[in-house]
């Protein structure tokens, strides 16, 4: 079974339709939405969601990042494999099958979905932003001596056994640098699968900036020097 866990912050306007979407996937699966003290009328939309879908609710009483909202959805995982899907409609649940595809058949124990190769269509938005997401890819294969195309993508798969015997730290957008480190630690096996990208802008409600860039750097240096 696939664990889907769902990092929420102030997103009532996609909310009801990202759960929708994965929902219709056709494939067994459980959905772990982490509530991370929305302020915005978020957390009634989930309370009316819940008598329609199959959801676990976790809620935090204070707001503490992505990262810990992760953390806390790891916690419930009941699948042997989970995916983090963020909830502002920028990744199509439609690909989980090929996304996990290299797991079921015994190839890989965690596979990331890569917004920089294969053909598939992407939003055209920040040139800037691209180019620190390659840059800091680039800086955490130094660390990691992975070849990965997309480190900071949200879409990554996980067996859960291999994640349930590592101690994560990072609260906020430092969990993805931070978690590739440690993975790419174990010496498991990671694969790489191109997935589409519907962007948003900051104006629609992206939440990530330049200070979680320059953390980013930080996390990458810390955990690669770790051992």
């Amino acid at each position: 079974m696939l664990s889907v866990i769902i990092p929420v912050y102030n997103e009532r306007a996609t909310i009801a339709e990202i759960i929708r979407r994965v929902d219709e996937v056709p494939i067994d699966k459980e959905l772990i939405i982490v509530d991370d003290c929305s302020t915005d009328g978020t957390r009634d939309i989930i309370s009316q969601l819940v008598s329609k879908y199959p959801v676990t609710v976790v809620r935090h009483e204070v707001n503490q990042g992505k990262g810990a909202a992760i953390r806390t959805g790891i916690r419930h995982v009941r699948g042997d494999m989970f995916i983090i899907q963020d909830a502002d409609l920028e990744y199509d649940p439609v690909e989980y099958p090929k996304l996990i595809k290299p797991i079921l058949d015994g190839k890989a124990d965690v596979v990331f979905g890569s917004r920089f190769v294969g053909g598939e269509e992407h939003r055209v938005l920040y040139f800037w932003h691209s180019l620190g997401n390659r840059f800091l890819t680039l800086l955490s294969n130094m660390f990691t001596n992975l070849n990965l195309t997309d480190m900071e993508t949200c879409y990554k798969v996980f067996r859960t056994e291999i994640v349930k015997g590592i101690a994560l730290e990072q609260d906020r957008f430092g969990f993805e640098p931070e978690i590739t480190a440690k993975v790419a630690r174990t010496g498991c096996r990671i694969y790489e699968v191109g997935i589409s990208y519907s962007g948003r802008t900051y104006a629609e409600g992206k939440k990530i900036g330049w200070k979680d860039g320059v953390k980013a750097i930080w996390c990458i240096v810390k955990y690669g020097l770790l051992r």
